[in-house]
This record gives C-alpha cells, sequence and structure tokens, in this order.
C-alpha cells in the first residue's frame, strides 16, 4: 500500500475527516487531500507526526500496509502479558499455599520452625519472581510504550465468557472454603488435628480461587490495550497515586505475614491464622481502588 492508502484508512479507521486532520497537523484541507491523491507528498516533521497519531512507524506508513500490522501483534504483547499475569497469579497462589504446607506439617507433629522455613523459603522464591516479573514488563511496556489496538471484537468477547467463570470460579470456591470450614469446626469442635487439617485445605482452596482471580483480572487489563497506552503516559497525579498504592499493598502483606507467623508459632493457633491471608487480599484490593490512578470511563 501507498502512503495515499494508508493515510486514508488510519483516517477512515478514527473517523477523522480531512478537515480535522488538517487542523491537527497546522496545514491545509487541501494539503491533506493531495496526500490521499499521491499528488503531493508531506514534510519529514509532518510525517513524524502522523507516525506519533495513529501509532505507526514510518516505514509501514510509507511503505507496507498499515491495515495489516494493526491486525499484528508483532510486539509479542498477547503471549509477553499471558505469561506475565501466570507468573504474578502463581507467586501469590504459591504464598498462600506455603502457609497450607506450613499448617500441615505442624499438625502432623514437626516443629514449627521447620513450617516456618518452607513457607519463607517459598515467599522469598514467589518475590524474586515478582521482582524479576515486574523489571520485564517495564522493560517491555518501555520497549512498546504504544501499541495498535489488534484485538477483534470477537476475541475479546470469548474472553468475556471464560473471565465471568474466573471470578464466579474463584468467588464461589472461597465460599465454599468458608462452608467447608465452619462445618468442620461445628462436627469437630477442638480437636486436632483435624481441624489443623482442615485449616490447610481452607488454604489450599483458597490459593486456587485467588490465583484465578488474578490471572482472570490480569487478562483482562490484556485485552483493554487503550488502557495500556494511557498508563505508559501517566499523569504526574497517577504516577503518585500508583506509587502509593503499590507501597499499601506492600505493607498489607508485609503485615499479615507477620500476624500469619505470630498466631502460628507464637499462639498455635493456625486456625484463626488462616484466614490472614484472603483478608489481606482483600485489604490490598480496597487500597488500590483507593489510593490507586482513577479509572478513566
Amino acid at each position: 500500500m501507498s502512503l495515499a492508502e494508508n493515510l486514508q484508512y488510519l483516517r477512515a479507521r478514527e473517523g477523522v475527516t480531512q478537515e480535522q486532520l488538517a487542523e491537527r497537523l497546522d496545514v491545509s484541507r487541501q494539503s491533506v487531500s493531495k496526500w490521499e491523491s499521491s499528488a503531493s507528498f508531506p514534510e519529514m516533521d509532518t510525517l513524524i507526526k502522523l507516525c506519533d497519531m495513529f501509532h505507526t512507524d514510518m516505514d509501514t506508513l510509507l511503505r507496507g500496509s498499515v491495515e495489516q500490522s494493526l491486525s499484528e501483534d508483532s510486539a509479542g504483547y498477547d503471549r509477553f502479558m499471558t505469561l506475565y499475569a501466570r507468573k504474578i497469579a502463581g507467586g501469590v497462589s504459591a504464598i498462600i499455599t506455603g502457609a497450607a504446607v506450613a499448617a500441615l506439617l505442624s499438625a502432623r507433629g514437626l516443629p514449627d520452625m521447620v513450617g516456618a522455613a518452607i513457607l519463607l523459603l517459598v515467599v522469598a522464591i514467589a518475590v524474586v519472581v515478582f521482582i524479576a516479573s515486574g523489571m520485564e514488563e517495564e522493560h517491555f511496556r518501555k520497549k512498546h510504550p504504544t501499541l495498535p489496538d489488534f484485538y477483534t471484537e470477537q476475541q475479546k468477547e470469548q474472553f468475556r465468557r471464560r473471565y465471568i467463570w474466573y471470578i464466579a470460579g474463584g468467588v464461589g470456591a472461597i465460599l465454599l472454603g468458608v462452608v467447608l470450614l465452619v462445618l468442620v469446626f461445628t462436627v469437630l469442635p477442638e480437636k486436632e488435628p483435624y481441624e489443623s487439617y482442615m485449616g490447610a485445605l481452607f488454604l489450599l482452596i483458597v490459593a486456587c480461587a485467588v490465583y484465578f482471580l488474578i490471572y482472570g483480572g490480569m487478562l483482562e487489563d490484556k485485552y483493554d490495550i487503550p488502557k495500556y497506552n494511557r498508563e505508559n503516559n501517566p499523569t504526574p497525579e497517577d504516577k503518585e497515586r500508583r506509587r502509593r498504592a503499590a507501597t499499601a499493598c506492600a505493607l498489607i502483606m508485609i503485615l499479615a505475614t507477620a500476624v500469619f507467623l505470630t498466631l502460628g508459632l507464637g499462639w498455635d493457633n493456625w486456625e484463626s491464622a488462616a484466614i490472614i491471608y484472603p483478608v489481606g487480599g482483600v485489604l490490598c484490593g480496597a487500597a488500590w481502588l483507593l489510593l490507586g490512578p482513577k479509572l478513566n470511563m
């Protein structure tokens, strides 16, 4: 395709008239008309403005097919973001699973320090994964600050149907775990090691539920490419709100770990400790809603 064809396609895709495009570029409408009829050629600074405006590169604009480039994931965004979501969701789920294993080992009569050591090891590995994954995502965003919205409406609709089950399934699993926990504590009051076993099982259920809740939520963000582009060019206010929200979440999870270890190791009360991480996750979500960047509707 030529520049003329690409320009016509981009203008039609954005719903922009020749007059509106000319106004944005500070040129006359006749100039835009001549470009689209191949009667003339824009100057270099105008070409750069066009590339920035329509999120494309100059080689594609001048000699390639913009329509084809906008329908392809040339940056590997889909694969990268899917893998990133799995790492983050898996890391959080692993921490909760580590807590379950610590409770189970304690119920089996092993020294409490063994369970604590395993939990701390899992937390350390998860933190390394979080840091490495975060650095990879930051590098990807810097390398690809803007992306074309290449997802089709059919692809988005297919995900929306899956997303409903990610969220409903995760919430349902947690509620099921709470019901089982209450039933066991009612039928077998103050009997060990049954309560500890049930507490560990509850944490495993929560770990699975949290994985799908986080994974589903991050995939929902993946399909919102306009949001991705906005986040890569945040306002100073949004940057500060994001920093405060991230700090609050980190402090909440550190406090949750401290309370979990205090209840479990200090007071040997693993049953009460079992609920700490789910509460911490809810508080993190609330902190992000209150302190995080404002949603652009």
